[in-house]
């Protein structure tokens, strides 16, 4: 939820939005010590992708798809509980009980995905909303009737805080954590009563198998209060990341929040826009210095509010989106968050099919956690954990490297034409294979770079695109020989650009399994295919729009073989 204060349009918006089970549960145990924060995701693998507004069976499908195979520890869900009804996605931020059934998935839908995603090696992270209810009457998702300040079998009038007014002013503490986040009815989070009944449902979600709660709009929720929450949990330990947005001299600072887990810092994200949208990436040296302290510090490019108000990049700046996330990735600083949401042409716009995801790249779907540029860098941190920064490298500009200690090394241009140079890395000599441009998975299937003795390497990367490499990923070549795909073709924001053909490998001319370029080096998008030695195939460009509409490249149909060794390298042109 926004936490600082709303545009007029951010007013109406969440201004017109809204376990019993859980609630039956006797888990929780008072606890009179504080807790104690943890100080980092409960995982060796420290990537989160937040698959927002995605159904449960569909995130359960992701696990095992896309997050454990490329190495993700966590996913973060949206909002489980009962909420109110309507097709904006805010909707699931208007919280009408604690019970399961809301607009992505039942109870059963939820246990399902969970135990999928821990059986594919990723620990479910749950978005909780506990600091409000609704700002109206009405039935909620699972049938359950409510007015506002009245929650059968939850809350009644008593447990809300008096201040039945919207929030006015930053500067006031009080204003901002006892007044009403744009006429959400707000809960006193200082009652026992109120901290209990949060406890028991958070309770019920560890129950199911969560392993993290993030904790929506905790700037309204006193520090305290929510220390006293989670030390009535069952678990007083577990793992929690806040939404506490930084404002500039205001009262209310992020830093308050360490004592109950990890926070989310929105200034790594303005940064980030900062540094690639007119700005020097070259700035981003000490990125995080002077913010909160690694070790507690969530970090992203976007989120479902930032990539609405303006205040982040999102999947509309091109490369610019995909090589903030390649840094943020290669980075040592905090854990990095992955946003993978839906194209969207207003900002209420609610989630495709409800939420189910069909496929990537179809109806709307971004599905960001998945491009290969950025879902290879997951590996790429895996590989590096517990590295420092080393060999740092610009052009003063727009142009940068650097290495993580022994075990990786990262080029980035953001530049507007390409880049030739000689790196110095302190990697062991050997051939590695550059994960920004083909899968090390069984064998190297795009380019190779060869890093000399003396820890060196060249190479020329073009605009817009990046280089990586780490000691996980060995060049020995892919043992089948394939096709390289590169096809020089301009597209508007939300476009992207597909290969289909006629054989299995490239679709059979299913639009709908086209396969998806990188757009890493835009206007030439690029894709490596494996096949066969001596395949024979032919293959038409294809562009598909947010909502999923198909664009045919004109003229007939392209064709290749691969050859008896290695593969084929095809230069093309879109053909309007």
């Amino acid at each position: 939820m926004v936490t600082t204060p709303p545009t007029r349009a951010r007013v109406r918006a969440l201004g017109a939005m809204g376990a019993a089970c859980g609630l039956a549960l006797s888990l929780c145990t008072a606890f009179t010590s504080a807790p104690t924060a943890q100080a980092a995701p409960p995982s060796g693998k420290d990537v989160t992708a937040t698959l927002f507004e995605w159904r449960f069976d569909s995130v359960a499908k992701a696990c095992t798809d896309t997050l454990g195979p490329k190495g993700y520890g966590f996913v973060e869900v949206s909002p489980p509980q009962e909420h109110i009804q309507g097709p904006q996605w805010w909707t699931s931020y208007q919280p009408v009980s604690y019970q399961i059934a809301g607009r992505l998935g039942d109870r059963a839908s939820f246990q399902a995905m969970v135990n999928t995603c821990h059986a594919a090696g990723v620990k479910v992270i749950a978005d909780s909303v506990i600091n409000h209810m609704t700002a109206g009457s009405g039935t909620g998702t699972g049938g359950t009737v409510y007015t506002k300040y009245n929650y059968p079998g939850y809350y009644q009038d008593q447990d809300f805080h008096t201040c039945r007014q919207p929030i006015t002013n930053y500067n006031d503490r009080s204003n901002v954590q006892n007044c009403e986040l744009v006429n959400l009815a707000d809960l006193d989070t200082g009652s026992a009563y109120v901290q209990q009944t949060i406890a028991r449902y958070l309770d019920d979600l560890a129950s199911l198998g969560v392993d993290g709660y993030r904790i929506d709009a905790a700037k309204h929720i006193a520090a305290t209060d929510l220390a006293a929450i989670k030390a009535k949990m069952a678990n007083p330990n577990a793992y929690w990341v806040q939404e506490v947005i930084y404002g500039a001299g205001e009262p209310i600072q992020p830093s308050e929040y360490l004592g109950t887990g990890d926070v989310d810092e929105f200034r790594s994200g303005t940064w980030l826009k900062s540094a690639f949208d007119g700005g020097r990436i070259a700035d981003l040296a000490n990125w995080g210095s002077g913010l909160l302290p690694s070790g507690q510090a969530r970090t992203f490019v976007d989120n479902w509010d930032t990539e609405r108000n303006g205040s982040t990049l999102n999947y509309r700046y091109g490369n610019s989106y995909t090589l903030a996330n390649v840094f943020m990735l290669a980075y040592p600083y905090g854990s990095p968050n992955v946003y993978s949401g839906y194209s969207f042409s207003g900002n209420d716009d609610g989630p495709p099919n409800g939420g189910t995801v069909n496929a990537c790249y179809q109806d709307g779907w971004n599905c960001t956690h998945a491009w290969p540029q950025i879902a290879n860098m997951v590996g790429f941190r895996n590989a590096v954990s517990g590295t420092a920064l080393t060999d740092w490298w610009s052009n003063g500009s727009n142009a940068i490297a650097f290495g993580r200690g022994d075990k990786g090394y990262v080029v980035i241009n953001h530049e507007s034409g390409p880049i030739t140079q000689t790196f110095h890395t302190s990697l062991p000599a050997g051939t590695y294979c550059d994960v920004e441009h083909g899968d090390p998975s069984g064998g190297c299937t795009g380019r190779t770079y060869t890093v000399g003795s003396d820890g060196t390497f060249s190479a020329t990367v073009g605009a817009g695109d990046s280089v990586a490499l780490h000691v996980g990923a060995p060049g020995a070549p892919a043992p089948a020989g394939g096709a390289s795909f590169a096809v020089n073709a301009t597209t508007v924001p939300g476009q992207n650009i597909y290969v289909t053909g006629d054989g299995a490998a490239l679709g059979s001319w299913d639009t709908d399994k086209a396969l998806p370029l990188s757009s890493a080096g835009y206007p030439v998008w690029t894709l490596d295919v494996p096949m066969a030695a001596g395949t024979s195939f032919q293959y038409k460009y294809i562009r598909k729009d947010g909502s999923g509409t198909v664009t045919w490249e004109s003229g007939a149909n392209r064709t290749a073989v691969v050859p008896s060794t290695g593969r084929t390298t095809l230069n093309d042109t879109w053909r309007n």
